[in-house]
């Protein structure tokens, strides 16, 4: 075995449940962190080739695709999560022969919805672009890298299966690692079609693509070959169905909210695209940072699951509270650094994705970055409170919370703002901040309830 092959097969994973709490979760959380970073490079590349080789159009059509290409992964994270936290509460109690039936049926299943959800996807992308109500050169585009999209997403289905499984026993090297692969791989080909291949909108969708298979074979290779505890057997490689009522029970709820969630931002989209294709490039502009701030917010609320799944797997409870601590501290200190960064280069920024011939676009962009980037604190509460309540086995209360909070009180914000107050972009766009502060106080709420060792003691994950 070559030197390359033991680095990727050698036991990476983490008991959390002794030693120092700070550097566990910092040393769980940056390979997440650079994981995801890298994850972002897909859209972030694509948005830069087609704003820079390809025109506007190209673009405001590509970086406003989130909505709904969010859709089926949404729903996939989440159920991803009831996985992760059955794998991590087994894995804390040292619980081997429970572990191997969760793991076993968390693939089998996530293989079964890589079918599902690529002809369901293809099926709704006529529905999804009337929703949109895109201008017409812009649903054009979007149309095409639709269709590319969906009939490969199995790539980054099987992908986003093997990082839940690894991160929940700790291992968060491996799926970094994986991404720094498909990522690289997927700025040679976004740059290859193109530009000399002058492929368009096709181009930067194939390259996606193909660079999701690679991440996709990348862990399953890993999975089959690992001397962890996650190794998967092609003979156990069935559904057990207490398992996957466990699964479902923990990973429904997260994976309703989150996929609602991204249904109804195709509706909040519909309301930027209603203002043109200036407001739209801005937009684009300013949800690719957008994703960038909310990315070590969102890597510790993983380790908060994590942590909280494998100490509780131990009764822990106490040091569970303390993790969830020094995450909510962890996730504001690093917020707020992004934050002072990015709000004196905000027109910096949106130059370098579309260039420096569309000053509408910059204007409207660096307008987003300066006025809404400053909130971003608020959603630190709510992603690491939602973290540890998951971790706890409790996902139906960020799930409330998330679709009262980003579902329901954001599109009654928005039609109330659009029709009786001010139809005009920016009290429109400050929805988000509005949903975020609701939610950050209702989990806030929902934590000091649920976290003492009473209820604790009385919950059971699995």
């Amino acid at each position: 075995m070559s030197a390359m092959q033991l680095r990727l097969t050698k036991r990476a994973d983490v008991n959390m449940t002794d030693g120092p709490i700070v550097p566990q979760i910092i040393n769980f959380s940056i390979p997440i962190i650079l994981g995801m970073l890298f994850q972002q490079l897909y859209n972030t590349v694509d948005t830069w080739v087609v704003g820079n080789f390809v025109g506007k159009n190209s673009f405001s059509a590509v970086g406003t695709l989130s909505p709904v290409t969010n859709l089926a992964i949404s729903f996939f994270m989440g159920f991803s999560s009831g996985a992760s936290v059955i794998i991590s509460h087994y894995f804390g109690a040292n619980d081997k022969e429970n572990l191997s039936k969760a793991n076993h049926t968390f693939v089998a299943t996530t293989l079964i919805l890589c079918v599902v959800l690529t002809l369901l996807g293809m099926a709704l992308i006529p529905l999804l672009l009337t929703i949109l109500k895109s201008p017409t050169e812009v649903a054009y585009e979007q149309s095409i890298y639709l269709t590319i999209y969906f009939g490969g997403i199995s790539g980054l289905l099987i992908y986003n299966m093997g990082s839940a499984i690894l991160r929940a026993v700790g291992d968060s090297s491996h799926p970094f690692l994986f991404l720094v692969v498909s990522a690289v791989l997927n700025i040679i080909l976004d740059l290859l079609f193109v530009i000399p291949f002058k492929m368009g909108t096709a181009g930067v969708a194939y390259a996606t693509v193909l660079s999701q298979f690679i991440s996709a074979i990348l862990v399953f290779w890993v999975l089959f070959k690992t001397k962890s505890v996650v190794r998967l057997s092609i003979k156990k490689l069935k559904i057990d169905p207490t398992m996957l009522i466990k699964i479902f029970r923990i990973g429904l709820p997260s994976a309703l909210q989150m996929s609602i969630t991204s249904f109804s931002n195709v509706f909040v989209q519909s309301y930027i695209n209603y203002f043109g294709t200036d407001v739209m490039g801005g937009w684009t502009a300013y949800n690719k940072v957008d994703q960038l701030v909310l990315l070590p917010m969102q890597s510790i609320a993983f380790a908060t699951q994590t942590f909280v799944g494998q100490n509780l797997g131990t009764d822990k409870t106490e040091r569970a509270r303390k993790g969830v601590s020094a995450c909510l501290y962890l996730s504001l200190a690093s917020t707020a650094v992004l934050i002072a960064l990015i709000i004196p280069a905000s027109r910096y920024i949106v130059r370098f994705f579309i260039g420096s011939g569309e000053e509408g676009v910059i204007r409207y962009g660096a307008m987003f970055l300066t006025y809404l980037t400053p909130f971003y604190l608020l959603p630190c509460f709510n992603q690491i409170y939602a973290g540890a309540l998951r971790g706890a086995g409790k996902p139906a209360i960020p799930m409330a919370a998330m679709l009262g909070s980003f579902v329901l009180f954001r599109q009654i914000y928005l039609f109330v703002m659009a029709s009786y107050i001010s139809n005009t972009i920016m009290p429109i766009a400050l929805g988000y901040p509005a949903g975020w502060l609701l939610c950050s106080i209702a989990m806030i709420a929902a934590y000091k309830v649920c976290f003492t060792d009473e209820r604790l003691r009385k919950s059971s994950i699995v």
